[in-house]
């Protein structure tokens, strides 16, 4: 049955106004119409009330690991978990997280493209979850932060375990080219050290312009997105001189990394919870100290690279990192908080979470606003985000696709 969804107050994250008393018409699984309540007939609708809530488009988190939980050593998971298991706790952490009104996710690293079966189920409509852009398993060099630093005598499995081991820029296309074969939307590569791995330097450049250029070109000729795990300043300008859509994390930024991505359109994504929940709960849980003192040299910097980049007008997306240490999925509303915290107005925070997410992943003209004629993914919020930016996390309604899937009144 058609339905409408009668709106107390309407988030347009288009031009972040709030407009009072709508209503929004879907028929199927898209957005037939938004009216004003007062002319507005019910005859033939379901009408959904919501009249005293916050709605606004679903949420979109562009940096998850959907088969990863939280765990603090994520080396020893890894060494053990089957990719069947990995599968059965992505599933869970996706169903999560659209209950929590992420109704789209950009999966940066699964093992076995678990993450292109689930994209797959979710399409197919097997099972219920958000929707999903894959990468499948991410590409680094050898000794950097996709690779294994198990014993040389034992001998891994080469893109199950851990991601896909390239020297050289034959190597990092035809990596490339391989993640796009099974079924990846984005191409991502490891441009620096990382700080859960053991043996690496956090901000030490690990692949040459070259590779990378590499595979930013096979993402470009297939027609799909590129993305980099990158703390070091070094790192981040090779990505961004070779074409790199998005740069993950970008802790170590000087003034010429901020321009060339503002020259190129670089996107960022901060995922500042990463770090904020490792520094609270990591020693508690027990991270490696390896990777506790990583972060804590990170995440020093972390905040002045965010300010040079929101200043300038580098284009930020919401993402958290969910999935990696202390820091579960379905539950990373702080990133809203912290973005405000670090410079952002609230209608900044929400719209990176809305249409620059949806810009990012090459998904506007389905998602990203309430608007006629894109995915009913509508959620609702008991309070005003713009108020309290805390309310992020007060989620009582979630729609995908015209299909309720929470409504709590």
């Amino acid at each position: 049955m058609n339905k409408a969804i009668k709106c107390g107050k309407l988030f347009n994250s288009i031009d972040g106004s709030v407009s009072e008393n709508q209503v929004v018409l879907v028929e199927g699984e898209r957005i037939k119409a938004v009216v004003d309540e007062q002319g507005f007939c019910p005859e033939g609708y379901e009408v959904i009330d919501l009249s005293g809530k916050f709605v606004m488009p679903g949420l979109i988190d562009c940096h998850v690991h959907i088969s990863e939980y939280g765990a603090p050593d994520t080396f020893r998971i890894s060494a053990t978990q089957l990719v069947g298991d990995g599968t059965l706790i992505a599933l869970k952490n996706a169903q999560a997280q659209l209950m929590a009104g992420f109704t789209t996710l950009r999966n940066q690293g699964s093992p076995g493209f678990l993450d292109v079966s689930l994209k797959n189920a979710f399409n197919s409509g097997m099972f219920d979850g958000p929707r999903i852009v894959a990468s499948g398993s991410c590409i680094g060099s050898t000794g950097g932060h996709a690779d294994s630093h198990y014993s040389p005598y034992l001998k891994t499995v080469y893109d199950i375990i851990d991601g896909l081991v390239v020297d050289g820029p034959d190597q990092a296309m035809r990596a490339a080219r391989y993640v796009i074969k099974y079924g990846a939307d984005v191409v991502k590569f490891m441009a620096t050290g990382g700080v859960t791995t053991m043996g690496t330097t956090v901000g030490a450049q690990q692949l040459t312009f070259e590779e990378m250029r590499a595979m930013c070109q096979v993402a470009e000729m297939y027609g799909v997105t590129s993305s980099t795990h990158a703390h070091g300043t070094g790192g981040i300008k090779t990505a961004v001189k070779a074409g790199v859509t998005s740069i993950e994390h970008g802790t170590m930024m000087d003034d010429e990394c901020v321009e060339l991505m503002v020259e190129k359109g670089t996107y960022l994504t901060p995922t500042i919870i990463a770090f904020k929940r490792m520094m609270e709960r990591g020693e508690e849980e027990g991270i490696p100290p390896h990777a506790m003192e990583k972060a804590k040299k990170a995440g020093q910097y972390h905040q002045e690279s965010f300010r040079k980049c929101l200043e300038a007008g580098v284009p930020i997306v919401f993402g958290t990192d969910s999935g990696s240490p202390c820091n579960p999925h379905g539950q990373q509303h702080d990133e809203f908080k912290f973005l405000c915290e670090m410079g952002m107005t609230p209608v900044q925070a929400l719209t990176a979470a809305t249409r620059t997410g949806a810009h990012l992943v090459r998904m506007w003209d389905d998602i990203g606003s309430v608007t006629a004629g894109k995915y009913a993914d509508i959620i609702a919020l008991d309070g005003n985000p713009l108020e309290h930016i805390t309310d992020m996390a007060k989620n009582c309604f979630v729609m995908k696709g015209g299909k309720v899937y929470k409504n709590i009144g």
